[in-house]
């Protein structure tokens, strides 16, 4: 069964008798063809207020604006001694609404809404409506276009280029499926915007173009600060050690199939990892994107929280929502318990992380899109319980300071990336030599040896390298009582990656 449309949505919300709903997008367009759609289907009339023309019809592009209804609280005015059945919509209103008396306008306009069975539509930007409005009213979330709705995006796209020169597309069925599929997550005006600039240059639309368009969605993912791709090792073989990790990955790589559904198995839906910093938690979220083959996201949860009411748990459905439209992916929570930990404890940020957090733990337990979710903490005081509880995850995973064997595949990976022969160091020295040390701290090891051979004018050596080991003391020396409680409580409680 095929989820409703966003109009079949809003439909409903009119069949409901809701008399305000509100909606934050950075697409304002589509919200306003949604809702004129919507309208259209009905026997009801709208208006569309704006603070450059006031009111206007909403139905008719070249309607005269009403006048004197530009400044807000004249608009509103208007509106209470029109209500009537309509749907009236307002276009960044919020900001006036620090106005006592403009306030107070909206409030009486909502309450003759509910009385005469009207509709009142707030499309904004940005959540910043004051509590007392966001009670009054409903929030409505537009989604992101369907593998249907992107096809006739592309094809509208190619269209309109095509009407202003000409253009050549030579794509076959397979290469363009996979043009699609790059352009999932996307909201419709970045999908046109894409495509137009794909065909600016050479007016032509080709698989060549694939690399500009991935590209450009990463930009884009980006470009809010919320989510970035992340680039995952071409080989497992790149990343030393975690050979448990890799055999569970190695067990679960076809889950997602029809035939594993088919067969009884439920997709794996995640993994924590915890582990002493620099123990290289990263490298393992990169290794499953690389075992499974998976595009990987990174969330920034830092860049989750705003100062506006509301503000942040959108940001975090968003960002939620987007993962799934662009599945099947890796999302990657990197030090989760610095978005969450408060959430443990009586905060002071009004309660902001318990729902920041909940919001997570209702997705993590009922989003059904083939998204695996990778989170990786260092503190395990600051996580809160309701995280580490059996059936968040499939696994949590323990990343321990590297043993011998580890170290030397660390030391061997590193020195080749530096294009150096492992052959000709001492390695079984080295190893010895950086008992205790994280592979991180062994890489910048070798590149500060690389920077003392370079200012000498020398070769780098295995003498070289113990040289930049010996001054520069590990973490689990510097830390050493909270690596070793953490080290201790791991113990017993997660599997060793």
């Amino acid at each position: 069964m095929s989820n409703p449309s966003d109009m079949d949505r809003l439909d409903r919300l009119f069949k409901g008798r809701h008399p305000c709903i509100r909606i934050t997008t950075y697409e304002e367009q589509y919200a306003l063809k949604v809702v004129r759609e919507t309208v259209l289907r009905s026997p009801m009339h709208c208006r569309i207020w704006t603070c450059t023309e006031g009111l206007r019809d909403g139905l008719m592009s070249d309607a005269a604006p009403i006048r004197d209804t530009d400044h807000p609280a004249g608009g509103l005015f208007y509106l209470i001694k029109n209500a009537g059945k309509d749907v009236d919509v307002l276009l960044d209103m919020a900001e006036y609404l620090r106005d006592a008396k403009t306030l107070r306008l909206l409030r009486d306009l909502i309450g003759r809404k509910h009385h005469e069975g009207g509709h009142l539509v707030l499309i904004d930007h940005a959540d910043e409506l004051p509590p007392v409005v966001q009670r009054m009213s409903i929030p409505f979330e537009l989604s992101l276009p369907s593998d249907t709705e992107i096809t006739d995006l592309v094809r509208a796209a190619l269209r309109d280029e095509k009407s202003n020169g000409p253009l050549r597309s030579t794509f076959n069925r397979d290469d363009y499926q996979l043009v699609l599929r790059n352009l999932a997550g996307l909201s419709r005006r970045q999908i046109t915007q894409i495509i137009v600039e794909t065909v600016a240059d050479d007016r032509c639309f080709d698989i060549h173009d694939m690399e500009t368009i991935v590209a450009r969605k990463r930009q884009m993912i980006a470009s809010d600060g919320l989510m970035e791709f992340v680039r995952a090792p071409n080989s497992l073989d790149d990343i030393g050690g975690m050979h448990r990790l890799k055999a569970w990955l190695e067990t679960r790589e076809h889950a997602f199939s029809e035939e594993a559904q088919r067969f009884g198995l439920t997709p794996p839906r995640g993994v924590l990892l915890l582990g002493v910093q620099g123990a290289g938690k990263s490298f393992c979220a990169k290794a499953i994107a690389t075992a499974w083959g998976r595009p990987l996201l990174r969330m920034d949860v830092g860049a989750l929280y705003d100062r506006y009411i509301g503000e942040s748990e959108r940001r975090l459905r968003d960002a939620l929502f987007q993962a799934e439209a662009m599945a099947p992916i890796i999302l990657w929570i990197d030090e989760i318990e610095k978005a969450f930990a408060s959430s443990a404890s009586r905060s002071s940020d009004g309660g902001l992380s318990q729902r920041m957090f909940g919001t997570l733990l209702t997705w993590m337990q009922e989003h059904g899109a083939p998204v695996f979710l990778v989170a990786t903490a260092n503190d395990i005081e600051a996580l809160p319980p309701e995280l580490l509880r059996k059936g968040r995850f499939d696994e949590i995973f323990f990343v321990d300071l590297p043993n011998a064997a580890t170290r030397k595949e660390i030391f061997e990976i590193h020195l080749r990336r530096r294009e150096r022969n492992p052959g000709e160091f001492d390695l079984r020295r080295l190893v010895e030599a950086s008992d205790g040390y994280t592979g991180a701290e062994i890489n910048e090891a070798i590149n500060a040896a690389l920077h003392v051979a370079f200012r000498d004018q020398g070769k780098l050596t295995t003498d070289v390298i113990l040289e930049c080991l010996r001054h520069s003391p590990p973490l689990s020396v510097i830390q050493q009582e909270k690596v070793h409680q953490l080290r201790a409580w791991a113990n017993g409680r997660c599997v060793p990656a």
